[in-house]
């Protein structure tokens, strides 16, 4: 078992062991998910690394994210609230995440290093620059610095 999923489990079980429900139950929907990912990918019987689990956590992040944007929206902040709280204990299991400042200087560093780079190939760069940070950025900031830098 990797070690982030170890961390998650045992967190977890702290949670409910101490009476926070909430977060109990927060890890626990977030444990489910890493089980849906490993039966998706066939990887029951290994499990997923680190990297893989780092994945599944952005993208439940990302899900309550939207989620509460969308209902503050609406002006449904009694529904935007317990979202963005569950948001917040899943960035735990995130690496730390870089500053606009540091992904608008790897977006130069990745524009400058290929060449004749328009706005075609804006998703080849985008890729690039996900593959040198990982989970440490979000996909949407790094495609909004990217059209920003290849509109100019």
């Amino acid at each position: 078992m990797s070690a982030l999923k170890e961390r998650i489990a045992s967190e977890m079980k702290a949670a409910l062991l101490s009476g926070n429900r909430f977060r109990g139950d927060v890890l626990r929907n977030l444990k489910a998910a890493i089980l849906n990912e490993e039966v998706s990918l066939g990887k029951r019987e290994d499990g997923l690394d680190d990297a893989e689990i780092e994945k599944v956590v952005a993208r439940e992040v990302k899900k309550r994210v939207e989620s509460a944007d969308l209902y503050r929206k609406n002006d449904r902040a009694e529904l935007a609230e317990p979202e963005e709280q569950e948001a917040e204990i899943l960035r735990e299991f995130l690496p730390e995440q870089l500053s606009e400042a540091e992904i608008v200087a790897i977006v130069e560093d990745v524009v400058a290093s290929m060449d004749d780079v328009s706005m075609q190939k804006m998703g080849q760069v985008i890729g690039a620059v996900k593959q040198k940070v990982g989970n440490a950025a979000d996909g949407a900031l790094i495609a909004k610095i990217v059209k920003e830098k290849l509109t100019k």
